[in-house]
C-alpha cells in the first residue's frame, strides 16, 4: 500500500486543476503544467484538494499511484511558487554572465563555454560567481543545474569548480614533502 499516494495535495488559492479524458492540467500564476494519467491511474479533484487512486490492485497500478500524486504535488508548487537552485562558482578567473538567451561561463577552458537556456528556464547572475536557476518545472530545473554543475565539478583539494549553493566538499590532503 502506498504510503504517499493515499494523502490528498492541497490547492492553494489561485491554482486550479482541471482532469479531462486521462489528461491533469493545472493552472496557476507561473504558468501551467500538464501531466498525462496512466490508464491504471484515476484523478478527482474534491473541494480544494486533488485526491490520486488506482483503478486496480495491481502491483503496476500500486506503483503508479505514489508516482502521479507526487507529480501532482511538484506541478501545483511549480505553478504557485516555482523552483530555484542556485549554484556557486570557485576558482580563480572562474565567472559566469548571461548574454542574451545563452549562459557564457569562463571556467578555465581555452574557449568559453556557451550553454543555451532552455525554454521555460530563467537564468541569473547576481554575481559573476552565483548563478540562479528558476522555473515551473522541478525536473527541468534541476536537470538544467546539473549540466551546467557537469562542466567543471568541484575537485577534492583545492575546491575549485561549480557547486550547489550549501553543499559540502570532501576536501582532501594534498602531497606530503
Amino acid at each position: 500500500m502506498s504510503r504517499v499516494g493515499k494523502y490528498p495535495v492541497e490547492l492553494p488559492a489561485g491554482v486550479q486543476v482541471a482532469i479531462a479524458s486521462g489528461m491533469l492540467t493545472v493552472k496557476g500564476k507561473l504558468g501551467e503544467m500538464s501531466l498525462p494519467l496512466s490508464s491504471e491511474i484515476e484523478g478527482t479533484v474534491e473541494g480544494n484538494k486533488v485526491v490520486v487512486k488506482p483503478r486496480t490492485s495491481a502491483t503496476s497500478a500500486r506503483m503508479m499511484w505514489g508516482t502521479t500524486r507526487a507529480l501532482v504535488a511538484n506541478m501545483v508548487k511549480g505553478v504557485s511558487t516555482g523552483y530555484d537552485r542556485t549554484l556557486e562558482i570557485t576558482g580563480t578567473g572562474f565567472r559566469a554572465a548571461v548574454n542574451g538567451s545563452d549562459l557564457v561561463l569562463n571556467l578555465g577552458f581555452a574557449h568559453d563555454v556557451v550553454y543555451p537556456i532552455p525554454k521555460g528556464i530563467k537564468i541569473t547572475c547576481e554575481r559573476p560567481t552565483v548563478i540562479k536557476i528558476e522555473g515551473v518545472d522541478k525536473r527541468l530545473v534541476g536537470q538544467v543545474a546539473s549540466e551546467i554543475r557537469a562542466w567543471r565539478p568541484p575537485e577534492p583539494y583545492k575546491g575549485k569548480g561549480i557547486k550547489y549553493q550549501g553543499e559540502q566538499i570532501r576536501r582532501k590532503e594534498g602531497k606530503k614533502k
